[in-house]
């Protein structure tokens, strides 16, 4: 820094400015100190803190608008301070995992510390105006995970500002005018997810502000060992823009520099905000005094000469020194400062413990009261008491201690009816949906928009209902979705321009234009990312994963944030994106079409719809954009050159979520499958019929939610036998089925033959038809299958075939 260098009074910076953010950056500092201590002494489970990295979070915090935003990570809590999101009582009741939302308002208790979120949802999971917030997108610990969607929050700017049909949506933008800060560490950016991020908003050219907050390590490893040339700026060199070339603005700055810090920052996010093109801030050589988290000391891998040189080179240091030598303060003034600093974050501290101990006090006490009377009445009262008293020593007993306890106290009193009894089982009933609300609830929507409360309506038919090929069905109604509905957009590969690798959507760039039907380069991860963040900000985007396979390349993106984004925020963020792909019956070992159950077990949160045909695709997608939750949509490959009736509604037509549909009656056995399987089962059961077998056929239709009308153990009722068929591997998607039915219908109450499951071969599927013949289940298959199951129940009426 230059000394007496003397700041122009500006509304961005004044010395009472100054010293508010030096004010800020200490109390900051203090909180991170603090932070570890409360972990180290075994008040809290982890930390990970934002210290030597405030005075550059400050900077950027003041070029920060309302209706702006942060799509950042871990580090950033002097950034969400400085823009009033956070106080210091919410940062310490976060890190003791308090799950009253009115003290941890970012995720009710469910994230680490430095996991922010501004609530955009009201209590009725309604949108609020994001134009009046100061918005931090759900934080994600997974390295560079926070990046993908930055790039759909600042293309959904582009969207508003270029689209004259979206100008309406006044709470989501003004114009455009909106910036998204992303934030990273420096390590992070040798991540895929950042390089294409980069990419893609160089070549989509939106208004994304990329700070790289750059230590020089990645935990113990030195950039040297992770970045070309040692800098992600000058590996990047290659996407700045000229004077002739769309790009990126690349800058670079000191961390501890505050006037450069500020200048820089305000020219970026004019660019940003007047030009819409991105930029990255490459923040350099600033420290972390603490090292990388609670769990270990950077003394480990960092030599004295380091060491001392972050010392020396601290950013808080930097900035005292700055502010007396341009004579804004003096050594006493700054001394004040900082014990008001120290003072106020430990006072906030405990009031953040004080209100979380207080949080668990009545539960405990009811729990020892009825413990005691346990005690006081039973025949067994010698344990309880040994239990009454382990949770009376415990050292701040949690919920789990007293729920540990009463559940085992319980057990002792198995056999007795007295009111103590009744009293523990009444505290461990109300207890136990109370903390199913505190961790397990708003997996999905909980709103009135939410998809399950969309009322269902049949497609109509008529005798003039022509039918038509499965592609120009779909043809027609994105056709309807796209004139009906402006917020509705498309993105990925071969959508625009030739309408997709299927002509799902032929003709309608044309129609409808490129904002709306966008084609993209191959980056499956920013795909989805680009979709999640236009459908953060109030769009309805249905973003195009070319082939069903191709979701490996993203799944990352879709189960670490979109599937989780509703719940880690314990619904206070929404983000209803549709993915559409295709699958089932797919050919060769790398198109294979059918990993349901990575889905099924990655993706909770999401809803998964495997149509068996496009009428079907379309009753849900009508659901869908009608609702507020995200999900996948497989529509079959090899539907598309099938022939349907083509309903007069195609555009209103609304099907249920989770309602499976009997396609074929039977009294025998219940064939359960979806997709194309059930062209292959309904071939099947026509087989087995000449044989007097009556197979019943049930679509589920929709795996996740599965057969909430529990339409199949009726069937069971019936038939006392089934069989799950699908083309996923051993153990997947059919294992699913079964434990749903089984286990959690009860239906094993009904069966009078083992359940069954038929599934593909456990490797993937061989090329060519004779590979797929083999590979996965056919026609014969099924047959077998079934008839086994009646050979084993009437060995005489049904012989056995080999």
């Amino acid at each position: 820094m230059i000394a007496n260098e003397q700041l122009n009074i500006t509304d961005t910076l004044t010395p009472e400015k100054i010293l508010q953010d030096y004010r800020l950056a200490c109390e900051s500092r203090a909180a991170s100190l603090l932070g570890r201590r409360e972990v180290m002494g075994g008040r809290a489970k982890f930390g990970i803190f934002g210290d030597g990295k405030e005075v550059a979070q400050l900077a950027a915090a003041h070029a920060f608008r309302a209706g702006d935003f942060r799509s950042g990570y871990y580090r950033d809590q002097t950034f969400v301070v400085a823009l009033g999101e956070l106080t210091w009582t919410e940062f310490f009741a976060q890190l003791y995992a308090h799950t009253d939302l009115e003290a941890d308002p970012n995720s009710g208790g469910r994230q680490m510390n430095g996991h922010y979120a501004t609530r955009w949802l009201d209590e009725n999971g309604l949108w609020r105006n994001q134009t009046e917030l100061y918005n931090s997108v759900g934080d994600i610990a997974p390295t560079a995970g926070q990046i993908p969607r930055a790039v759909g929050l600042a293309y959904a700017s582009r969207l508003y500002r270029q689209n004259p049909h979206l100008q309406v949506l006044t709470t989501f933008s003004r114009n455009g005018n909106e910036i998204t800060f992303g934030t990273i560490g420096d390590a992070s950016t040798t991540q895929g997810m950042f390089l294409e991020t980069m990419n893609a908003a160089g070549v989509l050219q939106v208004p994304l502000l990329m700070s790289v907050w750059d230590d020089g390590y990645g935990i113990s490893v030195p950039v040297e060992y992770q970045t070309t040339k040692g800098s992600i700026s000058k590996a990047l060199a290659g996407l700045q823009r000229t004077a002739t070339e769309k790009g990126i603005e690349i800058m670079t700055v000191t961390g501890w520099d505050y006037p450069a810090l500020i200048e820089t920052y305000q020219k970026a996010a004019r660019l940003c905000r007047e030009e819409h093109v991105p930029v990255l801030v490459h923040v350099q050589k600033l420290t972390q005094p603490q090292g990388h988290s609670t769990s270990g000391s950077h003394e480990r891998y960092k030599s004295p000469e380091r060491l001392e040189w972050e010392r020396q080179h601290d950013c808080n240091r930097q900035f005292r020194q700055w502010i007396l030598e341009n004579g804004y303060a003096t050594h006493d003034e700054l001394d004040a400062i900082e014990r008001d600093a120290a003072r106020i974050t430990k006072a906030a501290r405990q009031d953040a413990w004080n209100a979380y101990l207080a949080s668990l006090k009545d539960d405990y006490e009811e729990a020892m009261l009825l413990l005691q009377q346990a005690t006081e009445t039973s025949p067994a009262s010698e344990p309880i008491a040994r239990l009454r008293h382990q949770l009376q020593t415990t050292y701040v007993p949690i919920r789990r201690d007293a729920v540990a306890a009463v559940k085992r106290a319980l057990r002792y009193l198995r056999t007795e009816d007295s009111e103590a009894k009744q009293g523990l089982l009444a505290w461990l009933n109300r207890t136990t949906a109370e903390n199913e609300d505190r961790y397990s609830s708003h997996l999905y929507s909980q709103s009135p928009d939410s998809p399950l409360k969309v009322t269902p309506i049949p497609a109509r038919y008529t005798d003039e209902s022509p039918l038509i090929d499965g592609y120009q069905l779909m043809q027609r109604y994105f056709d309807s979705l796209f004139a009906r509905d402006p917020r509705v957009v498309t993105i990925g590969e071969d959508v625009g321009h030739i309408g997709d690798v299927n002509q799902g959507l032929a003709g309608l760039q044309e129609k409808y234009g490129e904002l709306r039907i966008t084609d993209t380069g191959i980056r499956e991860t920013t795909i989805i990312g680009q979709g999640i963040g236009m459908a953060m900000r109030g769009l309805k985007p249905i973003v195009e994963i070319q082939y069903f396979d191709y979701v490996f390349y993203a799944l990352a993106t879709l189960t670490d944030d979109l599937a989780t984004l509703h719940y880690r925020t314990k619904g206070g963020q929404k983000a209803p994106l549709i993915i559409r792909t295709r699958g089932h019956r797919l050919e060769g070992i790398w198109h294979s079409g059918s990993p349901m159950s990575a889905m099924i077990n990655s993706l909770r949160g999401l809803h998964i719809l495997v149509p068996r045909n496009m009428t079907q695709a379309a009753g849900f997608y009508n659901t869908l954009i009608k609702g507020d939750d995200p999900a996948l949509l497989i529509e079959p490959l090899n539907g598309y050159r099938l022939k349907e009736r083509l309903p007069e509604n195609l555009g209103e037509f609304c099907l249920p979520l989770g309602v499976p549909e009997t396609l074929r009656n039977g009294s025998d056995i219940t064939i359960v499958t979806y997709g194309s399987m059930c062209r292959i089962v309904l071939e099947a059961a026509e087989q087995l019929e000449q044989f007097n077998i009556q197979a019943e056929v049930i679509d589920v239709q929709t795996l996740l939610p599965f057969d909430r009308s529990h339409t199949i153990v009726e069937s069971i009722k019936k038939t006392s036998r089934v069989l799950f068929a699908d083309e996923d591997f051993p153990g997947g998607a059919s294992a699913y089925m079964m434990q749903q039915v089984v286990e959690k219908q009860d239906a094993y109450r009904y069966l009078d033959s083992a359940p069954r499951t038929l599934t593909a071969r456990s490797h993937r599927p061989a090329y060519g038809s004779d590979g797929d013949y083999f590979s996965k289940p056919n026609i014969e298959d099924v047959f077998d299958a079934v008839y086994e199951i009646m050979n084993e129940s009437d060995p005489a009426r049904f012989p056995k075939l080999y």
